[in-house]
């Protein structure tokens, strides 16, 4: 899948992050400018986190069909995974919330396929956080290689028959709303120094998925960060209350975490110790169609709620916009 510039094989990767249904529509515009530039079918990584890990996934499993980028559209205009029902169903005895958010996956996205299904399309990682470890667990699959599941302290086995639905959910199981996924060490056998492993959403470590594709493994030489989180904002009557303190903090430590992310990149690049990043934040203006789209793409909440037609233009349009602004301006030799 690599490309060839200048008669040498490059690679290149997509970090998709997360923030619910907003992200994931912000990511299919990136991925229609990438199609539309020759490129989408050149990537070699995917590295995703929560709503980046709905889309990530769904487009790598279809990653030969033509269809595959209109047939997401009309899943997030037309499905909404409404938190009020998951609420309610913690007095399900027979399901979880998490299972009933992997079944959902299942039933509209992922068709009872396993990490094996993902073979021949790029090499994909759906990144969770193991609460165990304090580490970024990953389920990874494709790019022709074997499927395995773990993170670099305890290790990873084997993950050809773990369902897709089950990554994804793990990927994007938001706290407070879903509980994490368990992994008992009939699954996951590193795990034996634990009863257990526990994974939540893969944004409480690195809400980017920047991680695993700085890993040496990965071989990258281009690096496409697309980060529909929601940005940090200024607040002209911040909170006097104690108790959401604990929010306002949470969110100043994720925008710092953020920052810190991409001053990695920039560091490993500058120092050839990684690849040449491109990175662009849902909030950006720079290369915007409208300025105004960065705030109406940014003012979307972070939720599974369907998508409006207009939330999915302004979001895909906005996305396509600034991957264009900065491949043109940072590497203009893929467009060639």
């Amino acid at each position: 899948m690599a490309i060839e510039i200048g008669g040498v094989s490059k690679r290149i990767g997509l970090a998709l992050s997360g923030g619910g249904f907003r992200a994931a529509g912000f990511h299919l515009g990136v991925m229609r400018k990438l199609r539309e530039l020759q490129l989408l079918e050149k990537i070699d990584v995917i590295s995703c986190v929560s709503g980046g890990s709905i889309a990530g996934a769904f487009v790598a499993l279809n990653w030969t069909d033509t269809t595959n980028l209109d047939r997401l559209e009309r899943y997030l205009a037309s499905k909404s995974i409404a938190v009020s029902s998951f609420l309610a169903g913690a007095l399900n005895p027979f399901e979880s919330r998490l299972e009933a958010l992997a079944d959902s996956y299942d039933r509209d996205l992922f068709n009872s396929k396993n990490m094996s299904a993902l073979l021949t399309g790029p090499r994909l990682y759906l990144n969770s956080t193991n609460l165990a470890t304090g580490n970024m667990f990953s389920f990874v699959a494709g790019g022709g290689e074997a499927a395995e599941m773990g993170d670099y302290e305890l290790g990873f086995v084997d993950a050809a028959e773990f369902p897709i639905c089950k990554a994804v959910a793990a990927s994007s199981a938001f706290p407070p709303v879903f509980p994490p996924l368990v992994l008992s060490t009939d699954v996951y056998s590193p795990g034996n120094e634990f009863e257990y492993i526990s994974l939540t959403d893969g944004g409480v470590y690195d809400n980017m998925g920047i991680a695993p594709a700085l890993n040496r493994r990965t071989k990258l030489d281009y690096l496409i960060v697309s980060d529909g989180g929601k940005p940090f904002q200024n607040d002209s009557q911040p909170t006097e209350s104690g108790a959401m303190v604990l929010k306002a903090g949470l969110d100043i430590m994720m925008e710092q975490i953020r920052g810190l992310e991409f001053d990695r990149m920039l560091h490993r690049a500058l120092a050839n110790a990684g690849p040449r990043p491109m990175w662009f934040s849902i909030d950006s203006v720079e290369g915007a169609v409208d300025p105004a789209d960065a705030n109406f793409a940014s003012s979307i909440k972070t939720d599974l709620r369907k998508l409006t037609l207009s939330e999915l233009g302004v979001l895909q349009r906005h996305g396509g916009a600034l991957v264009l602004s900065r491949i043109h301006t940072y590497a203009p030799e893929l467009m060639l």
